[in-house]
C-alpha cells in the first residue's frame, strides 16, 4: 500500500503481523519493528521474508525510502539524508506509530542515524546494522583487495570515486557478491528488486563524501545495538567501532560477528536474530 506522509508524497509501505493481539481477557499490543533499507536506490524486499519470523513479538513494517522502489519518483532535491530521516517521523506519525524500533541496514544505517540526531527522543530503540558513520573509503579498500584481489580494489576505488552508470553496473555486477560470506537465500532477489541507482550516484557525490554522522550520535536518548560483520569490504568492522564510540556509553551495544560481511542476518542469520530478538524484548 501507499501511505501519504506529507502533500503528494507516498511511500510503498508493507505490514507483517498483527499489532494487537489475544492475551487470554486483553489485547497486547506488540513493538513496531520499523526496518530502514539499504541503497540509496534499493528497495526493501531485500529483507523478505528474512524478518517474518520476527512476527511473533513484533509487528514488522517495511518501505521504500522518499524516491525509491514502488514509492512516488520524487525531484532531486529531496534526495538527502535529512529529508529521509524526517520520512521516519512523517510515516510514523501517518500510521499512528509511537516509539517504534527502528532498525537501519547499510545506507538505512546512514538515515537511521540522522534521524537519531534529529529526533532524538522519537524511538523507543535503534539498531545499526552493518553501517558507516562517513565515506572511510581508506578502509573499505583493503578488503575489497583480500577478498578479491586488485582488480576488485581498482574497480571500488574507480566507483566509489566516479560512479558513473558504466562503473555502477560493473561494481554490482563484480564486487556485490563480494559483500557476504553466504550466497543469496534466492537467485531471484535481484530481479524482485525496484532500483533507482540515479539516486544511487547523486548521494555518492552530492552528500556521501562529505557525510560525518558522529557528532550528531551523542544526542541519542535510547538504547542503540550496532551489529557488524568482520569480513564486511563496504561497511568495515572499524566503521561501526566509530558509532559506537560517539553513541554514550550506557545506550549501546557493538557486537561484530566473525562469519559475516555485509548484514549479519544474512550470514549468520541464528545468531543474528537471536541477539535482535533478545534487544527487541529487553
Amino acid at each position: 500500500m501507499r501511505i501519504e506522509i506529507a502533500p503528494g508524497v507516498r511511500l510503498f509501505v508493507d505490514v507483517d503481523g498483527f499489532g494487537l493481539v489475544p492475551d487470554g481477557p486483553t489485547m497486547r499490543e506488540k513493538p513496531t519493528l520499523l526496518l530502514l533499507h539499504g541503497g540509496p536506490g534499493f528497495d526493501h524486499t531485500g529483507f523478505k521474508p528474512a524478518f517474518s519470523p520476527l512476527t511473533d513479538i513484533a509487528q514488522v513494517i517495511t518501505y521504500d525510502h522518499r524516491g525509491h522502489g514502488r514509492s512516488d519518483p520524487r525531484p532531486v532535491d529531496e534526495w538527502t539524508l535529512d529529508t529521509w530521516a524526517d520520512d521516519v517521523v512523517r510515516l510514523c506519525d501517518a500510521l499512528g506509530i509511537v516509539k517504534p524500533i527502528v532498525l537501519g541496514q547499510s545506507f538505512g544505517g546512514f538515515v537511521a542515524q540522522r534521524y537519531l540526531a534529529r529526533h532524538p527522543g522519537h524511538p523507543a530503540k535503534v539498531v545499526l546494522s552493518s553501517t558507516s558513520p562517513a565515506f572511510n573509503l581508506e578502509r573499505k579498500l583493503p578488503v575489497f583487495e583480500r577478498l578479491g584481489g586488485p582488480a576488485a580494489r581498482q574497480l571500488a576505488e574507480t566507483f566509489w570515486l566516479n560512479p558513473t552508470e558504466a562503473h555502477t553496473e560493473q561494481y554490482l555486477r563484480e564486487l556485490h557478491p563480494l559483500y557476504n560470506t553466504r550466497p543469496p537465500a534466492s537467485a531471484d532477489g535481484r530481479q524482485r528488486a525496484r532500483y533507482r541507482l540515479d539516486i544511487l550516484r547523486h548521494f555518492i557525490v552530492h552528500e556521501m563524501h562529505t557525510m560525518d554522522l558522529r557528532p550528531g550520535l551523542a544526542a541519542a536518548q535510547c538504547p542503540v545495538l550496532v551489529m557488524a560483520g568482520a569480513q564486511d569490504p563496504v561497511c568495515p568492522p572499524a566503521d561501526s567501532e566509530d558509532i559506537a564510540a560517539a553513541l554514550p556509553a550506557h545506550l549501546v551495544e557493538l557486537q561484530v560477528y566473525a562469519g559475516s560481511g555485509h548484514g549479519a542476518w544474512r550470514d549468520e542469520p541464528e545468531a543474528a536474530f537471536a541477539a535482535l530478538r533478545r534487544f527487541i524484548l529487553a
